[in-house]
């Protein structure tokens, strides 16, 4: 089987995002015969979260520049994320990174430019969804969620990073939220802006208008690791 670059993960944001990522991708290999060349570091959700409500862009940029440095020196070539929340510095780390970074944000923005949406919401963590996606997306307007449902989405996301898991209960409460911003508030569509939300909600069971972030994220990493055209390059 042909191999493709190596690609350098950093794991553990949550642990779910972390192994959905992997089999997707080891699916999507083996479905072209090619072999998945990839090395994996555990960084911690906790350390994240302190740095970015400490506002602390270049420190969470050097906290994961360090994790970085050992996915090169274990041979990989680029990396990838599997999470929104630490993408708040991810300026920062395109800029001071040893490996190129693939940005979540980019085919995020294609995607809206796409579908033409106008006015979006977002599920994710409080930071992502308080900040409107750190200002990184800029070409739709993002309808903020009411205090008592970003509470709710965050405490939810929350528990899904660090179980593993979802419940019917979570995928309920959510779709109902869901469905109460796209009548009240007139969305396009929910920003599903939290890789661990893929416990939750998939293809066959998302009865509402959205936007996958980790798909989208999974695909703009196949194409450009299957057809070899590096991150950042545009």
């Amino acid at each position: 089987m042909k191999t493709s670059r190596c690609l350098g993960l950093v794991g553990g944001l949550g642990v779910g995002a972390s192994i959905y990522y992997y089999e997707k991708l080891a699916k999507a290999y083996e479905a072209q015969g090619r072999t998945l060349d990839i090395v994996i570091v555990h960084a911690e959700t906790s350390r994240v979260f302190e740095y970015v409500q400490a506002d602390d862009r270049d420190g969470l940029a050097e906290y994961l520049t360090g994790y970085i440095r050992r996915l090169k020196a274990a041979g990989a070539e680029v990396v990838a994320i599997p999470a929104v929340t630490p993408h708040f510095c991810v300026r920062e780390l395109i800029a001071t990174s040893s490996l190129p970074v693939f940005n979540i944000f980019e085919p995020l923005v294609r995607e809206l430019a796409a579908r033409a949406a106008r006015r979006v919401a977002v599920f994710g963590t409080r930071f992502v969804m308080e900040s409107a996606l750190f200002g990184e997306v800029n070409e739709v307007e993002i309808v903020k969620s009411r205090p008592h449902e970003v509470d709710y989405i965050h405490n939810t996301y929350v528990e899904l990073a660090r179980t593993g898991e979802g419940s019917e209960e979570q995928h309920r409460n959510l779709t109902a939220l869901a469905h109460t911003l796209l009548k009240r508030d007139g969305v396009d569509a929910i920003i599903l802006a939290g890789s661990d939300l893929a416990l939750l909600f998939n293809e066959t069971n998302t009865g509402f208008p959205y936007i996958d972030c980790a798909a989208l994220h999974l695909q703009a990493i196949l194409n450009e690791l299957l057809g070899e055209t590096p991150p950042n390059s545009r």
